[in-house]
């Protein structure tokens, strides 16, 4: 555990050394030299894309809370930072476009590591491990890939589940965000919806059943702009400490509900 703490404190003392050279206010140009590049000096600003349950939503006091949000804030304690969450379209965060624009600094909404994004921006390690999952009517007897030849089904625009679908040859209805899927089922516009498994629990009621999982091998990982290696760093040496001393564990079960798999 002390051993990664290191790494997070050189990287705060970065941040003091560019905070103490920089006047002009302009921390949106790439890391220079190493250095921990932020959008705004003292605060670490995470763009995401709510509703999307467990990971990221607005609770009762119309804060936006979640698992990625619980993960970023242990990354900006380790680095003395204030956390501010932004919330944007998912399509800019999968783009890159949040980070290159100098929305943000990472990018935080279960976003699935694949090459064609990783040539956009930097990946962290991988914090979780999510498959496709099957949301339908309860009785509708849609049940695997074969059910859905036909079918409309809704899919997150500019996700990894609207690229399954369209693999399997069957027709995707696209949809900005989780809770417009979710409403385009109940109100019989769509026969199914495909997303991550882990964020359809929570929709299992009220005549809506979970019917299958599609394994993908998918992973999450958070998002930091090419260049500002210090600061991927900083989000790796974090995601390192909370495994190893049990914070994440706590999340996981906290957010998801489940004590993580054991590996």
């Amino acid at each position: 555990m002390r051993h990664h703490l290191p790494a997070a404190a050189l990287a705060a003392a970065a941040l003091l050394a560019l905070s103490a050279c920089s006047g002009s206010g302009d921390d949106t140009a790439a890391a220079a030299d190493g250095e921990l590049a932020l959008v705004t000096p003292g605060t670490l600003t995470v763009c995401t894309n709510p509703p999307f349950e467990p990971f990221e939503f607005e609770d009762e006091n119309g804060e936006i809370v979640g698992l990625d949000i619980d993960i970023t804030r242990e990354v900006a304690e380790d680095l003395g930072l204030e956390l501010e969450v932004v919330v944007s379209p998912f399509d800019t965060l999968e783009s890159g476009a949040s980070l290159n624009t100098g929305a943000c600094d990472i990018s935080a909404s279960g976003l699935t590591i694949t090459d064609e994004r990783a040539a956009k921006f930097d990946f962290s390690q991988p914090y979780f491990d999510a498959d496709q999952g099957l949301l339908v009517a309860a009785g509708s007897g849609i049940d695997d890939v074969d059910s859905l030849a036909g079918k409309k089904i809704a899919v997150q625009m500019a996700t990894t589940g609207e690229t399954w679908v369209e693999e399997q040859g069957l027709t995707p209805v696209q949809f900005e965000d989780l809770g417009l899927q979710i409403q385009a089922l109940q109100t019989g516009q769509v026969d199914a919806v495909v997303n991550d498994i882990a964020v359809l629990g929570a929709f299992v009621s009220e005549g809506l059943e979970v019917t299958s999982t599609f394994p993908t091998g998918e992973q999450y990982g958070l998002g930091v702009k090419k260049g500002n290696t210090a600061l991927l760093e900083a989000v790796d040496a974090t995601l390192e400490r909370i495994h190893e001393d049990g914070t994440y564990d706590a999340i996981y079960t906290e957010r998801i509900g489940t004590a993580p798999l054991a590996d």
